[in-house]
């Protein structure tokens, strides 16, 4: 083997570093958004301590703020989404890594599901105001904008990221294992679920993970859609809510005083649970991975 050429280690070492300073850089960014955040909401902090997330009330004249309702809608609107579009993106997934149609029809299907996660939220949001909601009306109890049609939507929003994540991953998987699997007598279906499927997990939990952060912090559409009631907790799918993003979408334009604190607050709440999503997706990846 020739040694390496002095330019060649001089390019390799050059990249690197710029590699290490540009990780750096982001990590140093995430750090100070997160201490401005928290800085510009220690007022609400001190003021209302944990009692913040355990208050219903949201009542700027008065300044008394809580935001259960708006952990409440995140939350529950993010995993309903989820319910809905696991399933179907999977599929969709298994359905455009396995040869069931031709290549030339599988690439326009796989650049149209893409195309999917291109689509403004404004879009979707738009499109769930003048269609699915009076869709939804003719068939449903709901009246107008609320939890469902804004999970709906979410699920849309969410399916692309999981579709294309989840083929990427099973595309990926070793043709010896597909080879072996049917060499031992197992049918399709059986080495899709038995062999593929486990063997591309950890991509696939990735890109549920990606989709559940985006759930989470998606705020035009759920503004749009999902009624931005911010002093109810309400059991029924049927009844408006609201999340956090979108209360931080509705207020901070007209926001003062006492109140940008605490939406402040409620954005480093956000940006906690997302945090901890991100933890316990690696967490879970890892693991899968010794497996």
């Amino acid at each position: 083997m020739q040694p390496r050429a002095a330019s060649e280690r001089f390019f390799d070492t050059a990249f690197k570093r710029l590699a290490l300073i540009a990780a750096l850089a982001v990590a140093a960014a995430l750090l100070w958004i997160t201490c401005i955040v928290a800085l510009r909401a220690l007022p609400a902090l001190s003021e209302f301590g944990l009692e913040f997330l355990v208050t219903s009330t949201w009542n700027p004249p008065r300044n008394a703020y809580g935001i259960l309702p708006s952990m409440y809608g995140t939350v529950v609107s993010s995993v309903i989404a989820l319910m809905i579009s696991v399933p179907i993106g999977l599929g969709v997934a298994i359905f455009l890594s396995e040869d069931y149609i031709p290549p030339g029809v599988q690439r326009i299907l796989v650049f149209l599901v893409e195309l999917l996660a291109a689509v403004p939220s404004v879009v979707y949001g738009l499109w769930g105001i003048f269609v699915l909601i009076p869709f939804l009306k003719e068939i449903t109890p709901l009246r107008g904008p609320g939890m469902l049609p804004a999970a709906l939507i979410l699920a849309v929003m969410t399916l692309p990221i999981i579709a294309a994540l989840a083929r990427d991953a099973i595309s990926n998987v070793p043709i010896e294992l597909r080879q072996a699997s049917v060499g031992l007598g197992a049918t399709r279906w059986e080495t899709i679920f038995r062999v593929i499927v486990p063997a591309a997990s950890s991509g696939i939990i990735g890109g549920i993970m990606l989709a559940l952060g985006r759930a989470l912090g998606e705020t035009m559409a759920a503004t749009m859609l999902i009624g931005n009631s911010t002093n109810n907790i309400s059991l029924s799918v049927f009844a408006p809510s609201s999340t956090i993003a979108a209360l931080l979408a509705n207020q901070f334009a007209e926001a003062s005083g006492l109140q940008v604190a605490a939406l402040m607050y409620a954005a480093l709440i956000l940006f906690a649970i997302t945090l901890v999503v991100n933890i316990l997706a690696q967490v879970v990846i890892r693991r899968l991975q010794r497996i």
